[in-house]
């Protein structure tokens, strides 16, 4: 069931471009490009519909921040009853702020949920494997879908700062174009919800790493500088230029306008909550 958006959306954005699904035992977004399709099931997770409690409540994807297992475990259980996944078949990034891409196979179902991960550094995750969902994870950083028709592939990538200047879309996309042919002018891409230019300050230091990573012509669009010697840096239009400079078509991108600090009741957000909270989860699965 679709119903109105409680979400706090930024001005200026083409919204919404994202649906809030009411499902009974846990509401998620979906983007509309990829639906359409009817080739992938996906969502990405907001802080309603779970069991767990205090700083956690009530929905977190994340088994290293002290949440109870069996309370991470059923939030998982409940997102696949949502999209009707197999619940046995996830499979989890290990995320350490890399551009390090796993090519995920059928041995690989289940690991981080299931079995243990005996990969980690891993901020990407692709796969032309039917029914396999891949897993990652967020609390302000910037969730990308990736979805090939033609070849009949996927990807799911976490980028933070770190991962934006040094290109995590592109990355992701030649990962694909390498094991499985992916052009990306056919890819489908969705920006997730993330933290807004307005809410992330950053020091000279970051704004140097975007300095060498993008070309003069975009600074405006992608940071200002403030008295205090920081600056606004605006992680959705810099993913955005990475995936339209690697080949994607402006038509075949959407992003959702969502920042994860203004939307605290809905949404984990490092900036807001500090460590102390959750961990929000971005969710693809190729139908079978």
């Amino acid at each position: 069931m679709e119903r109105t958006i409680p979400f706090q959306y930024k001005a200026g954005r083409n919204v919404p471009q994202v649906r809030w699904q009411e499902e009974p035992e846990m509401p998620y977004l979906a983007f509309p490009l990829l639906e359409e399709t009817g080739l992938v099931a996906h969502a990405f997770s907001t802080r309603l519909g779970g069991v767990s409690t205090g700083k956690f409540a009530s929905t977190n994807f994340s088994v290293t921040r002290g949440d109870e297992p069996e309370r991470v475990a059923e939030n998982f259980r409940r997102m696949a009853g949502a999209l009707g996944v197999d619940p046995q078949r996830f499979v989890l990034s290990f995320q350490t702020h890399t551009t390090n891409v796993r090519k995920v196979t059928e041995e690989d179902a289940g690991k981080g949920v299931t079995k243990n991960r005996d990969y980690r550094d891993v901020d990407g995750l692709i796969t032309n494997v039917p029914g396999i969902t891949l897993v990652t994870f967020y609390a302000d950083c910037v969730p990308l879908y990736f979805l090939d028709p033609v070849h009949r592939a996927i990807g799911l990538s976490h980028s933070g700062w770190r991962g934006t200047a040094a290109r995590m879309g592109q990355v992701t996309l030649q990962a694909m174009a390498r094991e499985y042919g992916t052009d990306p002018a056919d890819v489908l891409c969705c920006i997730g919800p993330s933290i807004c230019q307005d809410c992330f300050e950053v020091g000279p230091e970051v704004i140097e790493e975007f300095r060498g990573t993008f070309a003069e012509k975009y600074r405006l669009e992608l940071y200002y500088g403030k008295e205090n010697g920081k600056y606004q840096l605006d992680l959705w239009r810099a993913n955005e230029i990475i995936l339209l400079e690697a080949g994607v078509k402006r038509e075949h991108l959407q992003t959702t306008g969502i920042c994860t600090r203004c939307n605290p009741d809905y949404l984990f957000s490092h900036r807001y909550h500090g460590k102390e909270r959750g961990n929000l989860a971005a969710f693809l699965c190729l139908n079978a």
